[in-house]
């Protein structure tokens, strides 16, 4: 070992020594996340207040860690959760197995699913973070009516997911009531 090489780490320790502290304020100032972080995730609902996923399990298939549990069922016209012809009775998230990876994201056809910038997770037991329908769910908003109830948006369900007006003369919903 040279003479130099002593010197140079004695040279990083002292112009370390004297710069100002970091400290992280966390508990008391709120941490700022970046808009693309992976945080946990919610599933989103119509403006009308139907719940978007309509139970294709393709989330819980495209998740790396199985970590996602989906079980759909059938909607009636007397109890409609989302618009399509089922939707997910039982949705699940076991945070414990979640690697926050968005393949489930990615895999979702109605952006049902998406992920926020929450990331206080920890709890005292493990039964507490797998999280249910309930905890997931976007809150109601101004104008959203909890389901279940009749599709207020669109007539068909295809004219509901394109996002077309009730009852609307365009050459597009008709093209859609003849297809």
């Amino acid at each position: 070992m040279s003479v130099f090489s002593r010197w140079a780490g004695l040279g990083v320790t002292f112009r370390t020594m004297f710069r100002k502290k970091f400290t992280e304020e966390y508990p008391l100032k709120p941490k700022v996340t970046e808009p693309r972080f992976h945080g946990r995730h919610q599933l989103n609902r119509w403006p009308d207040g139907l719940e978007k996923c309509v139970g294709c399990e393709l989330c819980a298939w495209a998740c790396p860690a199985d970590a996602i549990r989906v079980e759909a069922a059938e909607n009636t016209e007397d109890e409609r959760y989302s618009p399509g012809e089922r939707y997910g009775a039982i949705y699940e998230i076991n945070y414990l197995r979640c690697i926050f990876c968005g393949m489930c994201i990615e895999a979702c056809p109605t952006r049902a699913l998406t992920m926020t910038n929450d990331f206080e997770l920890a709890n005292a037991s493990r039964e507490a973070l797998i999280y249910g329908k309930d905890k997931l769910l976007a809150p109601l908003e101004d104008g959203m009516e909890m389901p279940p109830h009749p599709r207020r948006l669109a007539d068909n369900e295809k004219g509901y997911f394109l996002g077309l007006p009730l009852h609307a003369d365009s050459r597009e919903s008709k093209q859609l009531e003849e297809g």
